[in-house]
């Protein structure tokens, strides 16, 4: 191509993939020590940035929920907008403090059921911050709450500024500090004389003042953060509550169970609408059941949910008031032979997540992450291999129950990455044993064949097993079903390495804006940075 000066002007080649990040250790907050015992009301089950990155919210079993706060920005002054656009990178990593906790949900139970509710928190929402509050929104199985998040000015006031010896009576001062000479009182600490006495019949006051009547003066104002619950939502599901996410109108949002998706406005509590219901008449003919729920990030009228079938569903609901019909099914369709026992258990999604720009949807299911476009329902446009080793394992992890465990996923801000977790993994190197929970992170840009094992540890790089490098795009491999009894230990390999499928890592999320992960390990708290 020639340009305008008769110069000949190359095209530039197109880019290539990201390179692969370098993951290393921020901070942590619980951190265990060695031999420490977990308690069950400690262990963290919900985990979520706002939507600026400056906050992030976990909950726990106990039914608490922990606000941290960035400060790295606030050392460098001036706003993060401030800073982002200086010439200069700020090399600093993202740093956290603890903010403030507070008891969002207590255990109930149901009379009329006779069933207990835990306390444990399932999922936790930011919304939108006015008046430099923060809102946002936590669930356990039956009850969402709506928690305001505020500092408040206290005010130190000092002490009445008298000699305490001099006080009588009704605390009225037995002398006046200006006049030397005594002056009768009475038992109430009054003056019998009307010429000193404030509370004659025509008001007048003694010449100069009172000199004994001291106010207390306000020596100080300290600011206290307080959360208060300005919403309560129940009595709206017969089933645990799995997803709730917020509308992009910042007025409405919606909680999923097993069978429906209610929709609800924020300012009223006492009523929701029911927009999907997958209730069949005859309990007998349910073949599938709502497993995650999320809005678009962009588009109010559009929302997906998951199914326990391993389908997605696209639905619009300028459509009809109630949303039986989707707009659109995303599904894989089964190899050929690949069918077994556990299809359907592994098929099961337990997360879905949009990308920021709302054109892709990322799912989690037993075995795999896949990506979707939401404008191409033929199939996923990149699958994931998680923990592809523990297939042949699959009838250990049944008869454990842990083929039921609900893995959550994310995307980073920029939508080249993705992640997920794992078990934890037994490294047996004598004379000690090392034990660390694992997560993946995996790079979906075209072309990348990123794909990375990280430990929650303060050493994350440090890979623990040999997985594939690059994503698959179809499952192709067959299920293997293989029953072993005796003297070989599910998960142990030719190194007397195993997995512990007891601990996982079921909890994560990606800084909105950064490359920055935090996760949970159990009460721990990990977060890393690229």
């Amino acid at each position: 191509m020639n340009g305008g000066d008769g110069g000949e002007v190359t095209a530039a080649p197109p880019a290539g993939p990201p390179p692969p990040l370098e993951w290393k250790f921020s901070q942590v907050f619980g951190e265990r020590t060695a031999g420490e015992e977990v308690q069950e009301v400690d262990i963290i089950s919900a985990i979520e940035f706002d939507k600026t990155g400056d906050h992030l919210a976990t909950g726990d079993r106990g039914g608490r929920v922990v606000l941290f706060e960035r400060t790295d920005m606030k050392e460098h002054g001036g706003s993060r907008r401030d800073i982002e656009r200086m010439d200069y990178p700020v090399s600093r990593h993202p740093e956290f403090r603890y903010k403030t906790e507070f008891q969002s949900h207590e255990p109930e139970f149901d009379y009329l059921k006779s069933l207990e509710i835990e306390e444990k928190i399932n999922k936790i929402r930011w919304c939108q911050t006015a008046n430099g509050a923060l809102f946002l929104l936590s669930t356990n199985d039956k009850t969402i709450k709506f928690w305001k998040v505020q500092e408040k000015k206290v005010k130190k006031i000092s002490e009445m500024n008298i000699d305490p010896s001099k006080v009588v009576g009704n605390g009225s001062a037995s002398s006046s500090t200006v006049s030397s000479s005594p002056k009768p009182y009475l038992a109430n600490g009054a003056y019998p004389d009307r010429s000193y006495s404030c509370l004659n019949n025509d008001m007048t006051f003694p010449p100069g003042g009172i000199p004994s009547l001291r106010l207390p003066v306000v020596t100080s104002t300290e600011t206290s953060l307080v959360a208060r619950c300005r919403r309560v939502y129940a009595h709206a599901h017969d089933y645990h509550i799995n997803s709730i996410s917020n509308n992009s109108d910042g007025e409405t949002f919606i909680s999923a169970d097993d069978l429906r998706i209610n929709l609800w406005n924020l300012e009223i509590s006492n009523q929701s609408f029911n927009i999907v219901d997958v209730k069949p008449a005859n309990m007998e003919d349910l073949t599938e059941v709502i497993t995650s729920a999320e809005f678009h990030p962009t588009h109010c009228n559009m929302l997906a949910y998951s199914s326990s079938k391993g389908s997605i569903r696209l639905i619009d609901l300028r459509q009809s008031a109630l949303c039986d019909s989707h707009s659109k099914l995303f599904e894989e369709q089964e190899a050929p032979g690949s069918r077994s026992f556990f299809t359907e258990i592994i098929a099961s999604i337990s997360d879905i997540k949009f990308a920021k720009d709302g054109r892709y949807i990322l799912s989690r299911d037993y075995m795999t992450l896949k990506l979707w476009d939401i404008n191409m329902d033929s199939g996923p446009v990149a699958t994931f291999q998680v923990h592809e080793y523990l297939r042949p394992k699959l009838c250990d992890l049944y008869e454990n129950d842990s083929i039921f465990d609900k893995f959550e996923c994310c995307l980073s801000g920029d939508g080249l990455r993705v992640a997920t977790g794992s078990y934890r993994h037994v490294v047996n190197s004598p004379p000690f044993v090392n034990s660390y929970n694992l997560f993946r992170v995996f790079g979906c840009a075209t072309g990348s064949t990123e794909a990375a094992t990280l430990e929650a540890s303060k050493n994350p790089m440090r890979r623990q097993v040999q997985t594939p490098t690059r994503p698959s795009r179809s499952l192709s491999s067959s299920i293997t079903r293989v029953v072993r009894r005796g003297a070989e230990s599910p998960g142990v390999d030719a190194n007397g390495n195993s997995f512990d499928f007891t601990t996982k890592l079921l909890h994560l999320a990606w800084h909105p804006v950064e490359n920055s992960i935090a996760c949970a390990a159990a009460n721990s708290l990990y977060m890393y940075y690229a």
